[in-house]
Formats: C-alpha cells, sequence, structure tokens
C-alpha cells in the first residue's frame, strides 16, 4: 500500500503543490492544539470526561479552553443529558385536550367576534367563510394531581402522572401551513435546508456511545396524514455525520446496514481500513471536510452492524413493561413500540431520539379523530415517563411532546352539537415537557377565553428552541455554524431562554 501511495503521490501535481505549502511551521502551528485534543479524546471516553472537565472538574482553563473550542463542550452546566421529542405531527387540538375553556359551553354556535381574530392570517381552508361558529370542546375536563392540572377524558393515563408534566399553554409560531410549520419547529427555519435540533446537538456536544448514532429518528408505521420528510431529521449544511439516522420497525431497521445475501462480511474491516487510507489522501489533497464525515459515517456503519441488532431486541423486555406501555407494544413500529424503543435507546447514551406521529390534522371530525389519537398514543406517553423515572433517568432525561400548531376555536365546515372540524392556529398551543431541568407539576402561560390569543408568557419558537439548547448546557447565541459567508445558529437572530420554567 506504500508504494501506490507513493506512486499516487508522484502522479498528482495539486497534492505535490499542497505538500510544498504545507511546511513544518504551517503544521505545527494548525495542528499542534487540534490532534492533541483529538488524540487525548480518543484515548478515554470524551464525553464523560470532558464535561466533567467543563463542569469544574478541573481547574486548567487552558484545557478547558482547548476542549470547548475544539470538541464542542458546554458553555454551562448541563441539566439533561438526552431528550426524547414526541413530535405530534398535524397539529393538536388543545381545546379538546388540555386548555380548558368552560365558558364557551355557553357561546356555542356564536360568531367568534373580529375583536378576538384581530385580522390574523387564515389557512385557504377557511378564508372564504363567512362566518367562524365557535366549537366548545364535548370532552369533559377535570383536574388531577396536587398541581390541579386540566386534563381531557381522551387522556386518563397522561392524567396520573401530571405533577412530573410542565405545561406551556402560550406556544406561538409564525407558520400557519404543515410543511412550513413544522419545517420551522423542526430546524428554526420556515425554509428546507437548515440542519434540524438533533443535528445541533449532535454537532454542539457529540456521541455518549461510539457504537449508535447521536441522533435516531422513529416513525410511527401505517399512520396517514402530513407527509414527513428526511430533511425533518437532516443536518442541512452541517456536515454529515450530525443527520438523524432513521430506525425502521422490520427486518433491517437501518436501510443498507446489513450484509448483501451471499457475504459473510469477514474482510469488511480490512475493507474500510483500505478505504480509509485512500480517502486519507483526498483530505490531504484537497482538506474537504465532508471527506472525514463520510469515514467517520462508514466506522459508525460497521459498529451499528452489531450494536443496532441488540439495541433493537425487544425479547429481553420483561411482560410488566409491555403491559406498562400497552399491548401496541409488542408490535414493531407503533407508537407504543417506538416508545418503548426510545427508552432502550437512551439507556445506551443516544442523546437525541425523535418519534414522529402523524394524523393530527382534523379538519372535520374532530372529536372522533382526537378521540382516536389520545387511544393510541396516550397510554405510551405516560408509560415513558413512568418507565424513566423508576429507572432514574428522568432527572437527565428531557421530554417534550407538541406538534407544529394548535387548533381554531370555530369550526370549519359543518357544526352540531356532537360533531366539529377546527383549522390550523399558530398563534395559540400546548406543549407539555417532563424531566431534567423543568419544573414538575407546573403550567405555563394562558390564553383568552377562546384559546385564540396569548394574553400571559408568550413562548415563540425561537424561544422554546433556546429553552431546549440551554438545558444541555448551551448558549444558543454561541453555538454557530459559518455557511455561505455568514454564521447562522438554530435560534437565528432571536430567542430567549424562558427561565420561568426551569428548576
Amino acid at each position: 500500500m506504500c508504494d501506490g501511495h507513493d506512486t499516487l503521490r508522484s502522479n498528482n501535481k495539486d497534492l505535490q503543490q499542497v505538500e510544498k505549502q504545507w511546511d513544518r511551521r504551517n503544521f505545527l502551528t494548525k495542528t499542534s492544539l487540534g490532534l492533541g485534543a483529538l488524540a487525548l479524546g480518543s484515548l478515554m471516553n470524551p464525553q464523560k470526561t470532558f464535561a466533567s472537565l467543563a463542569a469544574g472538574g478541573s481547574d486548567n482553563d487552558a484545557v478547558n479552553s482547548i476542549l470547548k473550542n475544539q470538541l464542542g463542550l458546554p458553555h454551562h452546566v448541563p441539566k439533561a443529558k438526552r431528550i426524547v421529542y414526541l413530535f405530534q405531527s398535524g397539529g393538536p387540538s388543545q381545546l379538546d385536550m388540555f386548555d380548558y375553556k368552560p365558558k364557551l359551553k355557553d357561546m356555542y354556535g356564536k360568531d367568534l367576534p373580529a375583536s378576538v381574530r384581530k385580522g390574523q392570517r387564515l389557512t385557504g381552508m377557511s378564508a372564504d367563510q363567512t362566518t367562524f361558529p365557535i366549537a366548545p370542546t364535548i370532552m369533559d375536563f377535570q383536574q388531577y394531581g396536587e398541581s390541579r392540572a386540566w386534563v381531557s377524558e381522551l387522556m386518563p393515563h397522561l392524567a396520573e402522572v401530571v405533577d412530573d408534566l410542565c405545561f406551556v399553554k402560550s406556544m406561538q409560531t409564525d407558520a400557519i401551513n404543515h410543511d412550513p410549520a413544522i419545517t420551522f419547529m423542526q430546524t428554526g427555519n420556515q425554509l428546507p435546508g437548515r440542519p434540524s435540533i438533533g443535528s445541533w446537538l449532535s454537532y454542539g456536544l457529540g456521541s455518549d456511545n461510539e457504537n449508535l448514532p447521536t441522533f435516531i429518528t422513529l416513525v410511527t408505521k401505517n399512520m396517514p396524514g402530513q407527509p414527513l420528510y428526511s430533511r425533518l431529521w437532516g443536518n442541512g449544511f452541517l456536515p454529515t455525520e450530525h443527520q438523524g439516522v432513521q430506525f425502521r420497525s422490520g427486518k433491517d431497521p437501518v436501510l443498507f446496514l446489513s450484509d448483501p445475501e451471499n457475504y459473510d462480511g469477514h474482510d469488511r474491516r480490512k475493507m474500510l481500513d483500505y478505504l480509509g487510507k485512500l480517502n486519507n489522501l483526498q483530505h490531504d489533497a484537497y482538506g474537504d471536510p465532508e471527506i472525514q464525515a463520510r469515514m467517520a459515517q462508514y466506522e459508525m456503519a460497521f459498529r451499528m452492524q452489531t450494536s443496532v441488532p441488540e439495541v433493537t431486541d425487544m425479547s429481553d423486555e420483561p411482560d410488566y413493561i409491555f403491559d406498562l406501555y400497552g399491548k401496541d407494544s409488542r408490535e414493531p413500529g407503533t407508537y407504543a413500540a417506538n416508545c418503548l424503543m426510545a427508552r432502550k435507546l437512551l439507556e445506551k447514551d443516544v442523546k437525541f431520539v425523535q418519534l414522529y406521529h402523524q394524523g393530527w390534522d382534523q379538519h372535520i371530525g374532530c372529536p372522533e379523530g382526537v378521540r382516536a389519537q389520545c387511544k393510541r398514543t396516550d397510554q405510551a406517553n405516560a408509560a415513558l415517563i413512568k418507565d424513566l423515572k423508576q429507572r432514574g433517568m428522568l432527572e437527565d432525561t428531557l421530554v417534550i411532546w407538541g406538534g407544529e400548531f394548535g387548533r381554531t376555536v370555530y369550526s370549519q365546515g359543518q357544526l352540531t352539537k356532537t360533531d366539529y372540524g377546527r383549522d390550523h392556529h399558530p398563534k395559540a398551543f400546548t406543549m407539555w415537557m417532563a424531566g431534567a431541568g423543568v419544573k414538575p407539576g407546573f403550567t405555563y402561560g394562558k390564553t383568552d377565553d377562546f384559546s385564540y390569543n396569548v394574553v400571559e408568557n408568550p413562548v415563540h419558537i425561537h424561544d422554546f428552541h433556546a429553552t431546549l439548547m440551554h438545558l444541555f448546557g448551551i448558549d444558543h447565541e454561541q453555538l454557530t455554524f459559518k455557511h455561505q459567508g455568514r454564521r447562522f445558529r438554530l435560534t437565528d437572530v432571536h430567542g430567549k431562554v424562558v427561565k420561568d420554567i426551569l428548576t
């Protein structure tokens, strides 16, 4: 291989020119700190060791500075070590689930006052309506737990864990249609092309498990609804090693990971070693960082051939765990099974696990649709909270539930005493969080009597992202990436940490 290496160099004029320019002084100046830090990281578990240094395990400011600059360490002591984001695609109706408005019962069918709508943008589905009849929920609400949180009859299991939840009832977004809204929620921008939340965390903090991706996505199988695109968990302009990896149900959880038929893989290690040498030649010649990112992906795929079958094997789970998550948890690819899989991945120190569940877009038949969705998800949501808590993991695991926007108080289409539809509503909706660093048994923010406008403590998507990053020890204004001549960040030029919901 060395002879081939020398031959390649002798025939490559570009490479010869690069080597002439790369004198001893430049080499020592540009690589001493970086290679030194990387070598140190390769000799130990980098995240756990370096995190302890950043948290005060060492009084050597110079070392801490190097580690932060080279390896993206936290800016302050983090509360969260890992996160599971239960994304409910389509826009769950806050009025039928969490945001209880009893006065609406006396306003059934009346036109929503223009003074409430305030000329806000409407979707194409209801922009031509001449009236906006108020549709009170038909669901019964009760208060639960010591926190006395309001929860509808649709979620009896979640009602059991309300004292572990932090409800944010004053969420706001700028987007009114699904694709820009979900893109905004996942990437901080309504236009495609930006890195997702999980990719930013991977870029900033790296991995705690060398044998599994930092960022893994699970999608409920066979669910209708608004389409989901891989760019929602994509890396955007960040190196490709930070993109989310989708795990699927079935024989091959990760596409193209298994060896081809009739190949036993005995020489795969040797093949990757030779491929690495060739890629190093390319990197030496052109300095393209994407070459190193692709090499890292090859190596991760090699390790995943062993680690993925192990972590996706459910045979070691006892019956009481399946009973906790519900009967659907025994069927791979269901929402309940994905919640259980998420817990297994979090146990393996996967930093970001993203679940997507479609079907919350109830323009018609809202009561029936929301009821069916809650039946699919309620027990599993509560089970995940209970399971993490009983394992001592909830204290450093952040759990998030929510969609891309909420639903309107007025009915879209026919309104009856038992049926109504709700359009998209970006200006007021509910999310909940639990675990690492957020106040348990707490409700933040308030909407008006119509759940149409926020009247207390608004929380914009940029604020939500800033707070999430803060819980992981990251100053959202400092974690940036230079692309096309400017520095980008998840929160763009906006966002403030919502300190009132933090412990």
